[in-house]
């Protein structure tokens, strides 16, 4: 049988380095996760008395917990499934797709195929008519477009209802394209599903047509061995990359992972770290917006726990370097470098009842620098 080269290379270091080496040594997981689950606590039941609790599924109140997976160091410690989503149910991301998409550009980034100072309109016909919009006020929600982002709370006057859900779905792109502006591009935060499914759209021109339909799976979910990933297009044959992608908890958390390793798996710099820097560098534009998830700043198409303009930290209770991908319905998949934990959740809260803070307060209590294994 033949060994693949870097399979031999890391047998050989193996062998030539000291035991404690050795143990300190990266996991990753190919092609699946090694799993040490952390033993039974006080600080896990508290966790689980929150994430999975007794509730009224009719009624759709309060947290709904359908998948809870942590990984530490390369390796997961801690997992739980609820009823009918399971380790192999590829789970709706919803929101979280844009920080997937975001990752898919950041390997066409790393290519040399386009750059963050460039108008869309040169990688996107339709933004003709914003030629101020370039490609980086994008990705930081910040072109200036008048757009609504309101759910079920405002329906007739929501943006993203139309273009999902009715005369917008069958080009979502060309739909946000004819948003009118109302700020000067870069200037203004406001959170659009709509600037998100113009980059879908861009990518397309970026790559080419012929390799866009493949594009996310050759770029970045191969190389990471996601074997789950299912995402929607609209009519146009447009990634929705706003909402429509689907992946199991275990391949979204290798996602995760290439993060908190800054863009790197194996040997492989899949995502330049400058592009990582970029996506996790607060907005200097931002001011507080209510149409954000749960307090979050964002970055580029993630969302940080850094100090908001009042001043305090959105997740006071997770570590400062904390970032996240987020969706509707409480979904979240944390990142926490320094404590080299990735957590993800999915979930179906209808009601607000679920808080990010809360859930990484007991996940690093559980979890966390000092508690053992």
């Amino acid at each position: 049988m033949r060994i693949p080269l870097f399979p031999r290379l890391t047998l050989a270091l193996a062998l030539a380095l000291p035991c404690s080496a050795v143990l300190a040594a990266e996991r990753w997981p190919d092609p699946h996760w090694s799993a040490a689950p952390a033993s039974t606590s006080a600080a896990i039941t508290a966790l689980e008395d929150y994430a999975f609790p007794v509730r009224d599924d009719e009624a759709r109140k309060g947290v709904r917990t359908d998948a809870l997976l942590v990984i530490r160091d390369g390796q997961i410690i801690y997992e739980r499934y609820a009823g009918p989503t399971t380790a192999t149910t590829p789970h709706l991301t919803w929101s979280m797709s844009k920080s997937l998409m975001a990752s898919v550009l950041g390997v066409a980034y790393g290519e040399g195929r386009f750059k963050l100072d460039a108008p869309v309109a040169a990688y996107y016909a339709p933004m003709a008519e914003h030629p101020g919009i370039k490609m980086g006020h994008l990705f930081n929600w910040a072109s200036g477009l008048a757009w609504q982002e309101g759910y079920e709370y405002a329906p007739l006057k929501s943006s993203v209802v139309g273009m999902l859900y009715t005369r917008g779905r069958t080009d979502m792109a060309a739909f946000a394209a004819q948003t009118p502006a109302d700020a000067e591009p870069g200037q203004r935060f406001r959170y659009s599903s709509g600037d998100s499914n113009i980059l879908a759209a861009a990518l397309k021109n970026i790559v080419g047509v012929k390799a866009y339909a493949d594009y996310p799976w050759t770029a970045l979910f191969e190389p990471l061995g996601i074997t789950s990933a299912v995402w929607e297009t609209d009519t146009s044959g447009t990634f929705v990359g706003s909402s429509y992608a689907y992946m199991t908890a275990r391949d979204l958390a290798r996602v995760g992972l290439l993060m908190e390793r800054r863009g790197r798996w194996h040997d492989q710099q899949l995502l330049p770290d400058a592009w990582v820097t970029f996506n996790l560098t607060p907005f200097a534009g931002y001011q507080a917006d209510a149409e954000k998830p749960d307090g979050a700043v964002p970055g580029a198409q993630w969302w940080l726990n850094s100090a908001a303009p009042t001043g305090s930290k959105p997740w006071p209770d997770a570590p400062d370097d904390t970032f996240a991908a987020l969706g509707h319905w409480g979904q979240g998949m944390y990142v926490m470098p320094e404590e080299k934990l990735v957590v993800v959740r999915y979930g179906d809260d209808r009601d607000g009842s679920f808080k990010h803070n809360e859930l990484l307060k007991r996940v690093t209590a559980a979890f966390g620098p000092g508690v053992k294994p």
